[in-house]
């Protein structure tokens, strides 16, 4: 089973939408069973909390159901018990590897990476910002967990299943 973590500061906005995009996608994919998502955040601000109410509000316009999740810090585990941790933003992305052991270090990237198509590097925190950055954040976390599947697809080498037809 490959494992994937997504990360940002405080595990309420950015990275449990993360969570809740790709966790669809590998389900309309078939890829429940192979695929083990999860989200975290750098700094233990929110722990046990809800996703933002802002956050949870625009991802379920676009069908995506956060509510169940619950934000925790990033433990030394994860860098072992995860194949990517993949990270919103080049300031926690250094905050992980100065704790991250050498031999996983491979492991963390930023998210966009697997959106070659946005001029973007990093997705921004919406939480001070207006309604719009929760889109924002939808719009490009939706590009990177496609880019993403397509990737664990091809590398990962596991068979794309089709979508019940029903």
């Amino acid at each position: 089973m490959a494992a994937v973590l997504f990360v940002c500061m405080g595990n309420i906005c950015r990275s449990p939408t993360a969570e809740g995009v790709f966790r669809r996608m590998v389900e309309e994919a078939g890829l429940k069973d192979a695929i083990r998502i999860d989200s975290a955040g750098t700094h233990d601000y929110h722990e046990g909390a809800p996703p933002d109410a802002r956050a949870q509000l625009h991802a379920q316009r676009r069908g995506y159901d956060l509510s169940g999740l619950r934000a925790r810090q990033v433990r030394a585990s994860d860098f072992t018990d995860f194949d990517l941790i993949l990270v919103m933003d080049r300031k926690n992305l250094e905050t992980l590897r100065r704790v991250c052991p050498k031999e996983h270090a491979h492991k963390l990237r930023l998210l966009l990476e697997y959106a070659p198509l946005r001029e973007e590097a990093e997705v921004p925190d919406p939480y001070y910002g207006g309604e719009r950055g929760f889109d924002h954040v939808l719009d490009m976390v939706e590009d990177a967990a496609r880019g993403l599947l397509g990737v664990m697809l091809r590398e990962l080498r596991l068979p794309e299943r089709p979508k019940n037809q029903g």
